[in-house]
């Protein structure tokens, strides 16, 4: 598989998320949504644009062009989970954390199962995503740090939602 479509693939599904997640913005904030978390959200920005640089400047500069088949189709299931996850929220779904208060949890789809699986999803991409190329430094790398972003994330988000 080539790198270049791959990675525009990541880049380009990365760029619907934001616009899903801005149009589902403007829909909570019609209905009393408040906002939550402004201060640590610029660091994911941050975090997840240097996830894709990182991933090509270590391809282009690696000596060795390795992918791995396996590990697509994992990422590729992570996908379908992100899909069942964003279905299950809905218009609530965003890379921000909001709250109408008026409004229940979801517990439906995976919140059923999982307290924070749109999390899990995350965790999960950051790490396979560079493996399919071999991308070690930036796999294990950016692990650690999406890690330390969450920790802060989901402690803001259990604070909010009373979890």
């Amino acid at each position: 598989m080539d790198f270049a479509l791959f990675i525009s693939f990541v880049i380009l599904l990365r760029i619907g998320e934001l616009i899903l997640s801005k149009r589902n913005e403007k829909w909570l904030l019609q209905h009393g949504a408040i906002e939550y978390g402004q201060k640590h959200y610029p660091f994911i920005v941050v975090l997840h644009v240097l996830f894709i640089v990182s991933m090509i400047i270590e391809y282009t500069t690696k000596q060795t062009k390795t992918f791995n088949p396996f590990l697509l189709v994992f990422f590729l299931l992570f996908l379908i989970f992100k899909v069942w996850i964003i279905l299950s929220l809905g218009k609530f779904w965003n890379t921000k954390i909001y709250h109408i208060p008026s409004f229940p949890l979801i517990k439906k789809g995976p919140y059923k199962y999982f307290k924070h699986p749109n999390y899990l999803v995350v965790v999960a991409e950051i790490a396979v995503i560079p493996l399919v190329f071999g991308l070690y430094c930036t796999s294990i790398a950016f692990t650690v740090l999406n890690f330390i972003m969450l920790s802060v994330r989901v402690k803001e988000e259990n604070k909010v939602l009373k979890i």
